[in-house]
């Protein structure tokens, strides 16, 4: 088994793997895009964006169960990758993975990190969301996951970043990346305003 641990979503972070019930950590040495690539594409998360070695998403715990790992790129699993029986390695060298799926949030132009303009980065681009399907389950999703409370009021703006996102969420999901999404289709997007929302928080 595998799967990434300390990031803001299931498809960024400290990368780990299940070894006979134990998980642990996989070290830096040698690590690199397409060692990433792998786990990305594994995990169902895209290419990777990112390799990031030195603890980035903090230290893991366990036994380190790869080093000098050297993958082609094409493998469909990380083990089958060449890695070294041996390491040298500590949780400060724990390797990580940024992957295209991974999505993240900001709200932009308000007076705190609570109020502004929704922005979420994805596929290495920062975007609008269109307010097409932007009420109040949605607005709330991204208010808690902001670590921001409950959404007090949804605003309204202009789209000025190259992408366009659209959100619906049937229920009140972890995050709004578990909710029904569309990147870039024009046609619910079009004639929306960049959504935006003050959390009570």
């Amino acid at each position: 088994a595998l799967r990434l641990a300390g990031g803001r979503s299931s498809c960024e972070g400290r990368v780990e793997l299940e070894q006979e019930g134990t998980w642990g950590t996989v070290c830096d040495d040698g690590w690199d895009i397409p060692d990433a690539d792998v786990v990305c594409r594994q995990l169902r998360c895209g290419r990777a964006v990112r390799a990031p070695g030195g603890a980035a998403f903090g230290r893991g715990h366990g036994p380190i169960l790869r080093d000098e790992v050297g993958c082609a790129g094409h493998e469909r699993h990380l083990w089958e990758c060449p890695a070294a029986p041996e390491h040298d390695c500590s949780h400060k060298e724990d390797a990580g993975v940024v992957c295209s799926e991974h999505q993240e949030w900001r709200l932009s132009g308000g007076r705190d990190g609570c109020a502004g303009r929704v922005e979420v980065f994805f596929r290495g681009i920062w975007s609008t969301v269109c307010n097409s399907s932007w009420y109040d389950m949605e607005a709330t999703v991204l208010c808690r996951t902001l670590g921001c409370g409950d959404a007090l009021r949804r605003l309204s703006f202009g789209h000025t970043l190259p992408g366009k996102m659209l959100y619906m969420c049937g229920s009140l999901q972890p995050s709004l990346a578990q909710c029904h999404w569309t990147f870039n289709k024009s046609a619910p997007c079009y004639q929306s305003w960049a959504a935006g929302v003050i959390c009570n928080g």
